[in-house]
């Protein structure tokens, strides 16, 4: 078995067969990978943090109609997605039931992959921070993450009560075993392929909801000071966006326009120059909410959507430039705001 076959059939068994089949055909898997250990005894971090972003990419195109779409035609067109990043969003808040607050409860399983947080973005006008975290074996190739936390002390008392109600059931996914393998990662850089087998279905769980379901009250009211806590009540931790890299940003938008597919109005553009990004509209899910009654009744909510980022070369050191900008990603993040 080859390595590329090996890193499919480790997605295959957490995914299933015909979702390998269909990220085989349609997802750029880096060449870079072939310089790191894979056999039995040693699957390398990159190949894990390789098989989870493509876990996690197919989890989205599944929640996201017009991003499976958007995948498939750029197949018909010979072209196989290139993933940039995914972005999560956390909460900044001690109740948070079983999971470490706010970013360690991911910290803890993407550093032990080799991602590394690299630069912290204010998102000021949003009451959040995020980080940039970047898998430094093949820190181009393999998509980074935008981890983003929000927090409740900066909003009011009656927000962070409905916070603390929202996210205090949460559980962990991740169980002693599961630690097991991730501490013996960060030593080694190499797990076994059972192990990795075993993490593997964890790590995607990490990337959902964790909590239980959120009274109608308690939306509304987080929804009232803040569309990203409202998102994070019905969503969670599930990927907001997932961003294809692509050479011509214009081009893309220009095509993507013609095919009156459901755009942002503006392109966002880095401070720097280099970095531009747009995104679909964020798609409509329907979510269950528990009414003054008590009873459980299914709402029309926001959910995830796809990006297009284009990144130039930064003159500096020849390389493209990998970084995020927090005027961008403030942007961005209105795609998720049913005001917006």
């Amino acid at each position: 078995m080859s390595s590329f076959d090996g890193l499919f059939s480790l997605v295959e068994s957490a995914l299933g067969q015909p979702a390998a089949h269909w990220l085989r055909e349609h997802v750029e898997v880096p060449r870079g990978l072939l310089a790191f250990s894979w056999h039995e005894q040693a699957v390398h971090r990159a190949w894990l943090a390789e098989a989870l972003n493509l876990c996690l990419l197919h989890k989205l195109v599944d929640a996201v109609p017009d991003g499976r779409r958007y995948v498939e035609e750029q197949a018909l067109q010979g072209r196989k997605v290139v993933f940039d990043h995914g972005a999560i969003r956390t909460v900044d808040w001690p109740a948070n039931g079983e999971l470490p607050r706010g970013r360690q409860a991911f910290s803890r399983l993407l550093e032990p992959l080799g991602f590394t947080d690299v630069r912290t973005y204010p998102l000021t006008r949003l009451n959040m921070t995020g980080w940039g975290y970047r898998q430094m074996d093949l820190p181009e190739d393999i998509a980074q993450f935008f981890v983003s936390e929000l927090h409740p002390g900066r909003f009011s008392q009656t927000f962070q009560q409905a916070v603390t109600r929202v996210v205090g059931s949460s559980l962990d996914p991740l169980q002693a075993e599961h630690t097991r393998i991730l501490k013996r990662l960060s030593l080694t850089r190499h797990c076994r392929l059972d192990e990795a087998q075993a993490l593997l279905p964890a790590l995607y769980r990490a990337f959902g909801r964790q909590h239980g379901t959120v009274l109608e009250a308690d939306y509304h009211c987080l929804l009232s000071e803040s569309a990203e806590m409202a998102w994070i009540a019905t969503e969670g931790n599930s990927f907001n966006h997932l961003t294809d890299r692509v050479q011509d940003l214009e081009a893309c938008v220009a095509q993507q326009r013609d095919l009156q597919r459901p755009m942002k109005d503006s392109i966002e553009v880095s401070a720097s120059g280099r970095v531009m990004q747009t995104a679909y509209r964020a798609c409509t899910v329907t979510r269950g909410l528990i009414d003054a009654d008590g009873h459980y009744r299914e709402h029309q909510v926001p959910g995830s959507f796809v990006e297009f980022i284009e990144r130039k070369v930064d003159p500096e050191n020849g390389r493209i430039d990998l970084n995020f900008d927090s005027s961008n990603a403030q942007g961005i993040f209105k795609m998720t705001d049913s005001k917006a």
